[in-house]
């Protein structure tokens, strides 16, 4: 079938750096699916994206559509005159023209015909149009008095098959063959002569490199440059580069400094300010300390590169002094004196204030210190001064540096260095992959605030739904849980979610600890499948019901193990086996007279149940467990060959129960490997 490269071009106002990516990819998507349900493949998209413009080409398009089978089911043959008449003229044929076709024990009318595949360039204008109305933007806007809206307004269209142009009015733009250069060249049009020359036209003729990932690996390329001339390092946060790259369409990468004096400041607090605000990359030394230089990356290439870096420095100054400012200004006020302000900072509705919040803050991480032996009067107070930074000038204009400035503001304040980087690390881990709090009471008071948020909001009935989770209490769940299981945290989660409950205020529903708690669970099933954990070893563990995630987490790690065993897939499907014997069976194995055994085979089971009993007593060790419990492979293979279970004799029927039963309660002490049965 014949091809044809097509391209599509949608000019724009600067559209949000933060969102680029996401509209680029929707739209790529939604063309991607539009034409699969025209039947038409797609092979080859890629999608293009700069500040001004979102572009997808698309080599070796079908020129034309398959030709289709139409076919539709009519009515009953015995339906109404009326009824048979209606279909056929739906269809556009007469009744002569109609099948009759047997389903089941009754005869129907159908319609059926071969239509034939429409050209490409007929459906394309639907197909952009829909895909481009489709891209899920939160705020439209609207622009002079058109009816249309987009994420930013719309200047342009280019639309094309190999080298003509499809004819389509899209958002009140007429289709076309032209283009634009950079902002600064405004009134240059650029002739795009093919569809597949796209790329290499806006690279050679407007200097635009319109692949966003190229771009952003040149802008990478020229930012480490930089920091070699200066004989420094640079720190490239990849996030702060997709955002560069989503504002820059012609990158260009160059250094400026900034007065020596404000090194004295916080280096959060310069590098939030150049970063946050200006979106520069800083410099460090070999040792890691920040110099008193930045990167900054501009949209042009300057005659005059001396006259932008200028510019830069004298815009970056005030930044700095705001920043020196709100540090001297903070310094003034010790972090216990700020608890009565945060009186008057709601947390949210029904949980009361933000000082209520660092109260049960402190409450929590004493009772959690308590339970696993960390410093419980240090933990308390970091949680008690967790929150007294959100009334600080230099929180209240960074609000990135929460916790951090309150780390600085304890020791300025005197506070121990536990307490200090307790409330430093409190958030963490912020994000996936974020590390944990580095010292015991930091790991307590991160517990203890992401515990109270969950609760507390759970409580009051605003817990995620669907994919909905405006409180992120999907991500604080899963950092907690993490905390719990990395830093080998033994803790009763059903008590801490009862005792949290308990600490707040009567709007929060006492009785939502198992909902939560489950919720949870979800979560850590969440974790364990991005580790490529299989699913049936948490269901096996989660059979068990252990109180501790921790505890939880050894007995997955334990199982995990187990199944790696080749003797393994036996004793699993004989646990399968014994667990649908026992189903009725409600006995006690603890009371079997081994006397009643008779059969060899049963009697050497029950001699090895005994002898791992005795060396499993008070052991914790669960992969030991497992390991030991393979040996018994052999002995039940042999049983369950020799043995009939449910004999005749009724007292030698219950003592054989009795004894799988033994054995099956040695595998629950760790898990329901029963669960793990293909």
């Amino acid at each position: 079938m014949k091809t044809q490269d097509f391209l599509l071009e949608l000019g724009t106002e600067e559209l949000p750096p933060k969102l680029l990516v996401k509209l680029s990819s929707s739209l790529k998507d939604n063309i991607i699916n539009e034409l699969k349900q025209l039947n038409i493949s797609t092979s080859n998209v890629t999608a293009y994206a700069t500040p001004r413009r979102l572009a997808i080409t698309i080599a070796e398009l079908q020129s034309k559509q398959q030709d289709q089978i139409i076919e539709k089911k009519g009515p009953l043959v015995e339906s109404p005159d009326k009824a048979i008449k209606g279909f056929a003229k739906s269809c556009g044929v007469g009744i002569s023209e109609l099948e009759k076709r047997s389903l089941g024990n009754k005869e129907y009318y159908f319609y059926k015909a071969k239509e034939a595949g429409k050209s490409i360039q007929s459906l394309l204008p639907r197909v952009i149009e829909s895909s481009i109305n489709n891209i899920p933007i939160t705020r439209a806007m609207k622009w002079g008095d058109l009816d249309y809206s987009f994420v930013r307004p719309v200047h342009w269209l280019v639309m094309m098959l190999d080298n003509e142009v499809v004819p389509a009015h899209i958002m009140g733009l007429e289709s076309g063959n032209t283009t634009k250069g950079l902002r600064s060249n405004e009134d240059t049009l650029l002739e795009i002569s093919h569809a597949n020359k796209y790329h290499s036209i806006m690279l050679n003729e407007a200097k635009i490199e319109v692949d966003f990932n190229k771009r952003k690996e040149i802008i990478r390329q020229q930012v480490l440059s930089v920091a070699k001339t200066n004989n420094a390092e640079v720190v490239i946060d990849d996030s702060l580069l997709d955002e560069v790259c989503a504002l820059v369409e012609y990158p260009r990468a160059f250094s400026g400094s900034f007065d020596k004096k404000f090194l004295a400041v916080p280096e959060e607090a310069l590098i939030s300010a150049m970063k946050l605000h200006q979106k520069y990359f800083h410099m460090v030394d070999s040792k890691g300390n920040l110099l008193p230089f930045f990167i900054s990356v501009a949209n042009i290439e300057s005659t005059n590169l001396q006259v932008v870096i200028e510019g830069n420095e004298r815009v970056i100054h005030p930044r700095l002094a705001d920043a020196e400012f709100f540090w001297n200004q903070d310094k003034s006020v010790r972090l216990d004196q700020r608890l009565g302000e945060l009186e008057n900072v709601l947390f949210m509705k029904s949980l009361g204030s933000m000082a209520e919040k660092a109260k049960r803050i402190e409450s929590l991480s004493k009772y959690i210190a308590n339970l696993v032996g960390f410093d419980a009067d240090t933990s308390a107070r970091a949680g008690s001064l967790s929150k007294s930074d959100l009334m600080s000038e230099m929180v209240g204009e960074f609000a990135d540096l929460q916790g951090i400035m309150g780390g600085y503001y304890a020791l300025n304040d005197g506070e121990s260095k536990a307490v200090s980087i307790a409330i430093r690390e409190h958030y963490q881990p912020r994000f996936s992959g974020d590390k944990l709090p580095s010292t015991n009471e930091g790991l307590v008071v991160a517990i203890a605030d992401k515990l109270d948020t969950i609760t507390g909001i759970y409580g009051i009935g605003q817990a995620p739904t669907g994919s909905k989770d405006p409180f992120a209490l999907r991500r604080l769940a899963l950092g907690l849980l993490r905390i719990l299981l990395e830093a080998r945290i033994e803790l009763n989660l059903k008590e801490l979610i009862d005792f949290s409950l308990n600490l707040h205020l009567k709007e929060v529903d006492r009785d939502s600890s198992l909902s939560i708690y489950q919720f949870m669970m979800e979560r850590l099933k969440a974790y364990y499948k991005d580790l490529g954990v299989d699913g049936s070893i948490y269901e096996a563990v989660l059979a068990v019901s252990p109180n501790s995630p921790f505890d939880f987490h050894q007995r997955v790690e334990a199982l995990n193990e187990f199944t790696q065993k080749n003797e393994s897939k036996s004793l699993i499907e004989s646990n399968k086996r014994i667990k649908n014997i026992l189903k009725d069976f409600e006995g006690d194995h603890t009371k079997l007279n081994s006397k009643k055994l008779i059969e060899e085979s049963e009697k050497k089971l029950y001699k090895a149940t005994e002898l791992i009993t005795k060396q499993l007593t008070e052991k914790q060790d669960y992969k030991a467990i497992m390991l030991s419990l393979l040996d018994l492979k052999d002995v039940i293979d042999t049983f369950f060959e020799t043995v009939m279970v449910n004999a005749d004799d009724l007292e030698l029927r219950e003592a054989r129960l009795m004894l799988i039963s033994r054995v099956r309660a040695l595998f629950l002490s760790v898990a329901d490997i029963s669960y793990l049965s293909s």
